[in-house]
């Protein structure tokens, strides 16, 4: 959700003569996580603050234009960090029932022959030319 706003001046970002401001907040499963993803995009422009699951950003731009590019921007990056936290969650839920399932079959695994790293020959192929 994307309001105009009127915001105290601890809220406002630092942008010296910002004329226009906005303040996006969405709701996430983990904002914490979410807005820390943000961090490393934000600009002297912008402010994000978590209270709770909402994650808020405020953007103060001098002109409407740079405004609705910043706004364009943080809300890419923002659906992108959501996916990849959801994936990396589901991900890891699946490793996790990997490594139940290989910790129930190490009892048949221990009886039956196998070889490893160390029964293999030491190959590297990269296909790079010698210097002669």
């Amino acid at each position: 959700m994307v309001e105009d706003a009127s915001t105290s001046d601890d809220d406002t970002p630092a942008g010296g003569d910002a004329d226009r401001t906005a303040t996006v907040r969405t709701t996430h499963a983990d904002a914490a996580t979410v807005a820390a993803a943000l961090g490393p995009d934000e600009t002297d422009s912008m402010r994000t603050r978590v209270d709770g699951d909402v994650v808020a950003c405020t953007v103060a731009r001098p002109t409407t234009g740079g405004l609705q590019s910043t706004l364009d921007d943080h809300l890419v990056n923002l659906r992108v960090a959501d996916r990849v936290i959801e994936r990396g969650r589901a991900h890891a839920g699946t490793d996790a029932s990997r490594t139940d399932a290989a910790t129930e079959s190490t009892a048949d695994a221990a009886t039956e022959p196998h070889s490893d790293s160390a029964d293999e020959p030491q190959t590297t192929d990269t296909d790079t030319p010698t210097d002669t």
